[in-house]
């Protein structure tokens, strides 16, 4: 690509015996009105990638001075185009990515055009992550057991990432079993100064990446810039697209003090998640500073990075400094490699200290570390934190609100509690399990998992864990017998530090086994419980909890029988798991008798002091060394795997996991421009806090859900469903398993839970698949209508995969979460907002009407306000105005082909 170098920016760094070519920030210091050095550090590695990426085309002289310019505190809106040095997926989303890298290798084919041009331009790494379940646990064969079913279950799909390992230029593989993508990426991938060939010169850039997983933001931990798109925008990157953005509005978190004993990296994540979400951060940059950053390590910040989602921001980042070197080092990065981070971070003016001026940032907030106290956060948002101290009293009032809304008596509820001490068993079953007799009650904990890239990258919290676990079987304290108990590190590095601190033959007592390398429980894949007290919770309709380490806590998500779910640190999942109820004061009553009588938390929680020890005896750079020297190797499963070669890929007609997706079907040179949507019917009409887990749930397959039946038609067994996740490459099962979440409440049906929906006032509740087909056959546009925050939650493309594929044409909602907004865009789904405080309440709509958007021609310029006309039976009409959610000009010529990926193909074609 030519480079115009109109600032001539381009320099020369000598590293060692080494030469660079790189482009210099500093030459626009110079520029009249220049605010480039008092840029946050996120903003001036945005404008590195603009001066890098100068081609007179996606990014012009003037871009590069906007930015350079740029006033935070009175930004207005401007598009930029910013180019990411690699793409990160996880299988999840990653196999429908290559599922259609595959399909258009064919749709090319049939367009007269080349299929091997269909490739990833950027490098690309896949993390296969998220398929392992727990089905066995707590034993010493769970590992091997998890392990088998997951490649009995995926393989298939292994098969066909296999093809694309070879098919595939500039992609690769990680295995199954290596650890979970953002750990891998923060542990292995992540290079925070990129390199790459430009003719007879090496250049040097600022690292950076989209990923298809929300939690791509832990890489900011480490000073790289990354966030999570949906698949279709990760497709468009890794096909040469730009990511299309408004430079963002970037919050100042400023930290000071330190944490105080007894607090840990997830109680100040969980802090910060709270306060951010106050702030109203979404869409925006949150950008961290302030000396309290000196005392945090390196995986303290990652952590706080890594649920930036979970606080709305684009980023959560973290600049560049000493503990980012001295990271570096200790997970294995090369010696030169490091002296190129510092030298060339320091050159670029991007390199902290803590004597560096406060850049100056759109509005900030700030946090005295030492206020910290330990906390959870539930029991259905990771937002809605729960200090410990009043766990128990908020969990009674979460529990009296559940049995409120399952029908019993509000007061009935708590007046059947014991006052202090006690333990609430109203509604009891009694279960025989194991040789041990107990009443499985509301509010016992029947899972605690140590899951998740949030904590499981940190050894702070997870030796913390094992050293608590290590001090409870000294004093003769046991896991409840109703608790399934899970530890799913997220590379073999914590499985190594484990070994050496001495602490996981205490985890195995306790149950704390090691179940697989992946994402488990945090995303869904918890595995059954067993069947007693599966039964037991059934027959007592008994609303029982989850405590794990992880970073969703979505209605649903975690596991289909319980009803609360909260987020922990490690040490207090294991100390949950001792306890195994929520109706506990953790304060002043014991988490159990051990042999020499009660035990309570403060007789097995670690000192700061045993916690850091134990990381500097224990924490090693050869571990690191050592499990990623063979990272895309792959054990014996993945090495006798035996899949298809050449450059299009064999679909399988009776395959349930991979089909040939529609998107292209019948697709010409000519774009179809921007159709009319008339006399549209709606398919669901939701509340706030949508998420894309309600939208396109990733965990169990109901059997008697759409999606269930249908395997089943096929003669799967409903043992071998899997998930959802686990299914993204087939769209049948995805479509039918669209707006399918069993907690999903649309409020056509009167609030009935699951996967219906309603024709007419009053009528019987159908499959909302059933009616979206049959309205579909009859030609009959379909649009939804919701509330606050619609998609919020994980990056999952199937959201926007599944709307388009039921013939949604439109959303309106009241605001969208970032990612999913632009999902909606990329698959032909015209996002609207409801504009002057007005909502489907206040405008007394039922649903029931039938709409016409009216503006919808090829002169729609983004964020323009459109006019939506909605009739009721009795022909009253309610016109209100909507904010159009495309918000750029790129974003304008996706929804005009269609999507981004016919509007990606036919460019490709006409090259």
């Amino acid at each position: 690509m030519s480079h115009p170098n109109s600032f001539g920016s381009r320099s020369t760094l000598s590293v060692g015996d080494r030469q660079y070519a790189y482009f210099h920030l500093g030459a626009l210091d110079a520029l009249p009105g220049s605010t480039a050095p008092t840029l946050p550090f996120s903003l001036r590695v945005l404008l590195e990638n603009l001066l890098r990426g100068e081609d007179g085309a996606f990014v012009k002289r003037a871009d590069v001075e906007t930015l350079a310019r740029w006033n935070v505190k009175a930004a207005v809106d401007k598009e930029i185009a910013f180019r990411t040095a690699r793409v990160l997926l996880q299988d999840f989303t990653g196999v429908p990515c290559v599922v259609d890298l595959a399909a258009m290798r064919d749709a090319m084919v049939a367009l007269g055009g080349d299929p091997t041009k269909i490739n990833p331009l950027q490098p690309v790494d896949l993390v296969i992550d998220h398929s392992v379940q727990v089905d066995e646990y707590g034993t010493e064969a769970s590992l091997l057991i998890n392990t088998e079913l997951e490649f009995e279950r995926n393989l298939e799909r292994y098969q066909f990432l296999k093809w694309g390992q070879t098919a595939l230029h500039n992609f690769r593989v990680v295995p199954p079993g290596t650890g979970i993508c953002h750990q891998v990426n923060l542990e292995y991938l992540g290079q925070v100064v990129f390199t790459a060939k430009d003719g007879a010169e090496t250049l040097a850039y600022c690292d950076s990446l989209v990923g298809t997983d929300s939690h791509t933001t832990m890489i900011n931990g480490l000073g790289v810039m990354g966030w999570g798109v949906g698949g279709i925008e990760a497709e468009a990157a890794m096909l040469g697209q730009p990511v299309s953005m408004l430079i963002p509005d970037v919050v100042g978190f400023k930290l000071h003090g330190k944490l105080p004993a007894g607090a840990t990296a997830t109680d100040l994540v969980l802090t910060c998640t709270e306060m951010l979400r106050k702030k109203k951060v979404v869409g925006k940059f949150v950008e961290f500073y302030g000396t309290g950053l000196s005392s945090l390590a390196l995986a303290d910040r990652a952590t706080i990075a890594n649920m930036a989602p979970e606080y709305g921001a684009t980023m959560g980042f973290f600049p560049v400094d000493e503990e980012t070197l001295k990271y570096l080092r200790l997970s294995g990065r090369s010696d030169e490699q490091v002296a190129l981070v510092e030298a060339y971070t320091k050159a670029q003016g991007l390199f902290r200290t803590d004597a560096t001026p406060d850049p100056v940032f759109t509005d900030t907030l700030e946090l005295d570390l030492s206020t910290v106290v330990p906390s959870l956060a539930g029991p259905k948002r990771p937002q809605d934190r729960v200090p410990l101290s009043q766990s128990k009293a908020m969990y009674r009032e979460a529990l009296a609100a559940q049995r409120l809304a399952n029908g019993v008596p509000n007061g009935s509820a708590v007046a059947t509690m014991v006052a202090e001490g006690g333990h609430d068993d109203a509604g009891g079953v009694a279960v025989d399990y194991q040789g041990q007799s107990f009443t499985l009650s509301d509010g016992h904990v029947v899972i605690a998992a140590i899951t998740s890239c949030t904590n499981t990258s940190n050894p702070s919290v997870m030796l913390a864990a094992g050293l608590l676990a290590q001090k409870a079987v000294k004093l003769g304290l046991k896991t409840k017998p109703w608790v399934k108990t899970s530890l799913a590190p997220g590379s073999k590095v914590a499985t190594d530090y484990f070994v050496k601190a001495g602490v996981m033959d205490s985890l195995n007592t306790l149950g704390f086994n090691v179940v697989g390398y992946g994402c488990t429980t945090c995303i869904g894949n918890s595995g059954p419980l067993p069947t007693v007290i599966s039964e037991a919770i059934d027959e007592g309709k008994l609303n029982v909890a989850a405590v794990l380490s992880g970073n969703r806590n979505f209605e649903g998500r975690v596991n289909p029988q319980t009803r609360f779910n909260y987020l922990a640190s490690p040490p207090l999942v294991v100390a949950f798991a001792l306890a195994g109820r929520m109706d506990i004061d953790m304060a002043t009553e014991p988490l159990g008798v051990g042999t020499d009588g009660p035990v309570f938390l403060r007789d097995i929680w670690p000192s700061a002091q045993e916690v850091e020890d134990t990381i500097l005896s224990s924490v090693k750079r050869e571990q690191f060394t050592t499990q990623y020297a063979n990272a895309f190797l792959g054990d014996k499963y993945w090495q006798a795997i035996e899949a298809s070669t050449g450059a299009r890929y064999g679909w399988q007609a009776d395959s349930t996991y991979v089909q040939d997706p529609p998107y292209f079907d019948g697709m010409t040179m000519t774009p179809p421009g921007i159709r009319p949507i008339n006399s549209a019917r709606v398919l669901g009409m939701f509340g706030d806090s949508i998420t894309t887990d309600h939208i396109s749930p990733a965990g169990s397959i109901a059997g008697a859900s759409p999606a269930g039946k249908y395997l089943l038609s096929l003669g799967v067994e409903k043992k071998d469903f899997n998930s959802y996740g686990a299914r993204r490459g087939n769209h049948q099962v995805m479509m039918r398993g669209t707006f399918a979440n069993i907690r999903l409440k649309n409020e056509l049906t009167g609030g009935k839970e699951g996967w219906w929906t309603a024709d007419a006032p009053g009528a019987e509740p159908e499959a909302l698949y059933d009616v979206a087909m049959a309205r579909q056959e009859a030609g009959v546009a379909q649009i939804v209508i919701a509330g606050k925050e619609y998609g919020t939650g994980s990056s999952r493309d199937w959201a926007a995969k599944g709307t388009m594929l039921l013939g949604v044409r439109s959303v309106i909602a009241e605001s969208f979460e970032r990612i999913h907004r632009s999902n909606l865009v990329g698959m032909g789904v015209l996002p609207l907002e409801f504009v002057n405080g007005e909502t489907r309440q206040s405008l007394g709509l039922t649903g029931f009407e039938t709409y016409d958007i009216v503006g919808l021609d090829d002169t729609l310029t983004p964020r323009a306000t459109l006019t939506v006309k909605a009739t009721a039976n009795d022909g009253t009409v309610t016109s209100f105005s909507a904010r159009c959610r495309i918000d750029t000009p790129e974003e304008m010529q996706y929804y005009k082909n269609g999507g981004i990926l016919p509007y990606v193909l036919r460019s490709l074609i006409g090259k």
